[in-house]
């Protein structure tokens, strides 16, 4: 496994990066109003949360956010563990848009007007699995060992 991502790998990573700890950063300092629609929503899709205090789930979730954009902005983060760990993330994202009432059209994927903001989360799983499978490719590039 390449200790270093690969320069091809690095506009993905650093896009998406900066995109997911921005994210991360407003969740962890979020307001009682925010934490409770962020946490109203996870609740719909997973009623395990339920349980859990929305400022604190919320909490959680930013840290997540922070922890997964470190992770693909650090160039010595191998692309496996990165591509890893937004693929299981972003998985969970897209969980929403598949449970959450009114995200898809009527028998099918494509996304209601309501839906898109969710279903563009396909994107951060192709980049993941992207980064994964590229890890995996078995293939010796030159500089790379």
């Amino acid at each position: 496994m390449s200790i270093l991502a690969r320069p091809h790998q690095m506009p993905m990573r650093i896009m998406t990066g900066a995109f997911i700890l921005n994210s991360g950063l407003g969740k962890i300092r979020n307001t009682e109003e925010m934490a409770d629609g962020i946490h109203g929503t996870a609740v719909t899709a997973y009623p395990f949360l339920k349980d859990w205090e929305p400022q604190k789930f919320t909490r959680m979730l930013g840290t997540a956010e922070v922890a997964i954009g470190a992770t693909l902005l650090t160039p010595f983060v191998p692309s496996l563990l990165a591509g890893a760990a937004l693929t299981g993330f972003s998985a969970g994202l897209l969980g929403l848009y598949l449970k959450l009432p009114g995200m898809r059209e009527e028998g099918g994927l494509r996304p209601t007007q309501q839906g898109i903001p969710f279903a563009k989360d396909s994107w951060l799983l192709g980049i993941g699995l992207s980064l994964v499978m590229d890890a995996c490719s078995g293939k010796k590039r030159r500089g790379h060992h």
